[in-house]
């Protein structure tokens, strides 16, 4: 009965712990065995599936719990502010804790959700053992401002009614009844209020340009990673999107989206990673440039990181 309850409570939360898969005799089936679960936390869109079937982690979390570990995946607004999307998240993870008997979680969040597990590092310190960034602006995007019209080029009303359009269709298409607001995620994204953000959630924050932040604060150990290639496989037709969007997101080298040095918070781990925005969480399906590394790849080493770590 306990385990039913257990389900359906997760369920019930658009949480989805993925199924261990066989590891072979050859393999280090401990690889990715962290000490405590890693729960991965949407950027905007928010989906954690798509219409039953389309994944937003593609492939990463089966990767990562092939060789021991154990991955939750959660969903938030397709677009809403950085404190909405961070409570969304929050009662997420107390529901894994709960559920789990986990003492603590380890977070990771990709894009804006980068912002909602520091959000939830802030809320309950004590049950947080990591918190990672993933191709996330700390520091915001300049080229957020251009959406929001508050560069005066663009007229917001506009931009709320069709942003906010897409979203609902999104968050129905997810199966999601969250509640959605494009304008204060575009908001929550620029500079400004990237800014006041990291004023109330400062932890791991660099101080400087370019530099890193706190490895760890309050017990909590901080990590992050992106990458500076806008366009990695012309077969991809996200590439084009992310083509554009780097022209105008920011001057700096870039994912397109996301500038290099923006990314940073806490232990950088790299930069530069020939990726671009999607293909962080191996999206389109699973295609990339040529001779990059596969991003499955790159989150198994991390969850072995986090187990030498101890977490």
């Amino acid at each position: 009965m306990k385990k039913l309850l257990a389900t359906a409570t997760l369920l019930a939360s658009s949480i989805v712990a993925t199924q261990a898969q066989a590891c072979w005799f050859w393999e280090d089936c401990t690889y990715t065995k962290t000490k405590y679960p890693m729960v991965l936390a949407p950027g905007v869109l928010g989906f954690d599936k798509l219409v039953g079937f389309v994944d937003y982690w593609y492939g990463i979390p089966s990767a990562v719990q092939k060789s021991g570990g154990k991955v939750y995946t959660t969903s938030a607004s397709a677009f809403n502010s950085s404190e909405a999307r961070g409570e969304q998240l929050l009662a997420q993870v107390q529901n894994i804790l709960a559920i789990s008997g986990a003492a603590k979680v380890n977070l990771m969040g990709h894009s804006h959700g980068g912002f909602s597990v520091r959000y939830v590092a802030t809320a309950i310190p004590s049950r947080v053992a990591s918190v990672t960034t993933i191709h996330s602006p700390v520091k915001g995007v300049k080229g957020a401002a251009i959406l929001t019209g508050t560069d005066g080029t663009v007229a917001g009303s506009l931009v709320q009614t069709v942003g906010t359009a897409v979203s609902n269709f999104i968050t129905f298409l997810a199966g999601n009844s969250y509640k959605e607001d494009f304008m204060a995620s575009m908001k929550s994204l620029d500079t400004a209020g990237a800014a006041a953000f990291n004023a109330k959630h400062p932890n791991g924050v660099p101080t400087t340009a370019c530099g890193e932040g706190a490895y760890t604060t309050n017990g909590i150990k901080n990590y992050s990673w992106s990458g500076t290639s806008a366009v990695t496989n012309i077969l991809d037709p996200l590439d084009t999107f992310f083509g554009v969007m780097s022209l105008v997101s920011t001057s700096e080298p870039n994912d397109g989206l996301v500038g290099q040095c923006v990314s940073h918070f806490g232990k950088v781990i790299r930069d530069n990673y020939p990726h671009n925005h999607d293909d962080a969480i191996n999206q389109l399906f699973g295609v990339r440039g040529l001779f990059a590394p596969n991003p499955t790849d790159v989150y198994r080493q991390h969850a072995n990181r986090l187990k030498n770590a101890g977490v």
